[in-house]
């Protein structure tokens, strides 16, 4: 019986409820109701937000380090750490003002020279960082509360920038802390975000403990997404670590959890039922499932190659083994974009909508592969990806590749797709991951579709016509030219396969009755979020 059939069978005989308890400390009445237990996507392996750009690591950020903007529901940057800004009129020169009173977790203030020295850190790595990095002058602290980020041309995508949800985020930390070289990563965990990170009781692979930060100094606007004020009503949030689906399901039901970000689509059904239990979907953006392919060695270096695997790909395929038989719940896209969003375009999408095992046959003996094995890295430990690596196999083999498959777990994952070496010493060939939608609505935050050598994404895609759209959607001067500008780059993407996509997908979360508070989105927010 596969894991879905066993899955349904256990659900409908209540075998998930009858599961044995975790072994969790009990708390007192008082301690209960402000402690938030709470299952995560995936381990907390690492918790550099810089260094890497899994999901469960911003996630876990975001309760750590505040940012200097933070962008809202409807993508619009608003002030979070800054008072104020300003930008001279030939937007060469923008100056910004912290608010008063900012206090790191170790309680020493927030300084001007702390931000610069984190910006300089996170626009080594992120994208549009190393976009405003390439056209800086200086930027320098004023005085404790003030500092200039100098261009030598306009870009006016600053504040968006500042603001944006996707990895790596802004994320401010002490001057001394955000010294390290961007490619190390940290080991002091400090912030001015509204939870303290308690690493004493921190165990990768079983819990991470947050701490209410009683000196943190919550925004007065309404929250949203990233922005407003970030009030926190619960004392602690423990994360508990449970790979296994059925397990957080039975400990949700049992309430010695209160709260799964990712509830398996297969588990809904039992979960629905239950009489203490809201299910409903984490993200209405949803996401992009990914089959990121490394184009600095063979085979995927080959285009031929890359073009065979998504000329035979079939994101039915992929889509039904992550959500099951729910249509509702994903959809095909010839596309890299977020469907539904006003820039979605399936231009030049053709060979996504192929699923022709023939013709990718024909292009692979093209290509003159030499029976290079393809190390699949893939991560057992997260539903999706799982699922998308046992499709990604067969596919492979198929279309006559031999496959190599590495059973690991996801932070092993994020750890060996940051290595250059060649697959055969210990590198990697692809991975599997997904992209928030959030994410994917327009090239500004998009990481993933980058391909500028190596300061891309992982896999590290060279594709100068990728690029050059990139920038000319950035030099848009109205939306009828963004339209136009995105359908060439998806075209650009999907000739030089910068990734395959493999469907667009919704997925569910899961709480308890007792929680008040928890929104959709594309992360987790804990603020507002309280417990009876």
């Amino acid at each position: 019986m596969d894991r879905r059939n066993f899955l349904k069978t256990a659900a409908g005989t209540g075998v998930l409820a009858a599961t044995g308890g975790l072994a969790m400390p009990a708390l007192s009445q008082g301690a209960a109701a402000k402690t938030l237990r709470f299952v995560p996507q995936a381990n907390l392996a690492n918790f550099d937000p810089i260094w890497g750009t899994q999901y469960v690591v911003r996630n876990a950020a975001l309760l750590v380090w505040d940012t200097l903007y933070g962008i809202d529901d409807k993508f619009q940057p608003k002030r979070q750490m800054t008072e104020g800004e300003e930008v001279s009129a030939d937007g060469l020169t923008w100056t910004f003002k912290l608010r008063s009173g900012l206090k790191f977790h170790d309680g020493t203030p927030v300084l001007a020279k702390d931000v610069v020295a984190s910006l300089i850190r996170w626009s080594a790595r992120d994208p549009m960082g190393l976009m405003i990095r390439a056209i800086q002058n200086e930027i320098t602290a004023v005085d404790d509360r003030t500092f200039k980020w100098v261009l030598k041309q306009p870009y006016p995508k600053m504040l968006f920038a500042l603001a944006k949800n996707n990895s790596p985020c802004t994320f401010i930390m002490p001057e001394r802390i955000a010294k390290t070289d961007p490619f190390t990563q940290i080991t002091e965990y400090v912030g001015s975000g509204p939870m303290k990170f308690l690493r004493s009781e921190w165990v990768p692979g079983a819990k991470a403990v947050f701490e209410k930060f009683a000196d943190y100094a919550p925004r007065e606007e309404a929250p949203s997404w990233l922005s407003g004020g970030k009030k926190m009503l619960l004392d602690r949030v423990e994360w508990v670590i449970i790979p296994d689906a059925a397990t957080a399901a039975a400990a949700l039901q049992s309430g010695e959890v209160d709260w799964w970000e990712t509830a398996l689509s297969d588990l809904v059904p039992v979960l629905k039922g239950h009489k203490d239990i809201n299910v409903d979907i984490g993200d209405p953006l949803g996401n992009i499932g990914a089959f990121r392919m490394n184009h600095l060695h063979p085979p995927f270096n080959n285009l031929k190659v890359r073009q065979a695997v998504l000329t035979a790909l079939n994101q039915e395929d992929y889509m039904r083994a992550i959500v099951g038989d729910d249509d509702k719940l994903w959809k095909p896209m010839a596309s890299f974009f977020t469907p539904g969003t006003p820039l979605y375009t399936e231009e030049g999408g053709e060979m996504l909508k192929m699923k022709n095992v023939a013709a990718a046959k024909k292009l692979l003996a093209e290509s003159g592969y030499k029976d290079e094995p393809v190390i699949c890295v893939v991560a057992q430990d997260m539903a999706a990806t799982k699922s998308m690596g046992d499709v990604t196999a067969e596919l492979l083999k198929s279309i006559g590749m031999k496959v190599e498959f590495v059973a690991t777990d996801w932070g092993t994952v994020g750890a060996r797709r940051a290595q250059k070496t060649p697959p055969s010493q210990g590198g990697w060939s692809m991975f599997h991951t997904w992209h928030a939608g959030a994410d994917c609505v327009n090239p500004a935050s998009y990481t993933a579709i980058r391909a500028n050598g190596d300061k891309a994404w992982f896999g590290w895609p060279d594709v100068p016509d990728v690029e050059k759209e990139v920038t000319n959607w950035f030099n848009a001067k109205d939306l009828a030219e963004e339209k136009a500008v995105m359908g060439r780059l998806n075209k650009a993407a999907v000739q030089n396969v910068v990734y395959a996509p493999t469907g667009f997908y919704l997925g569910y979360q899961a709480w308890r009755k007792n929680v008040q508070g928890v929104t959709s989105g594309p992360f987790p927010v804990f603020w507002g979020v309280s417990k009876a």
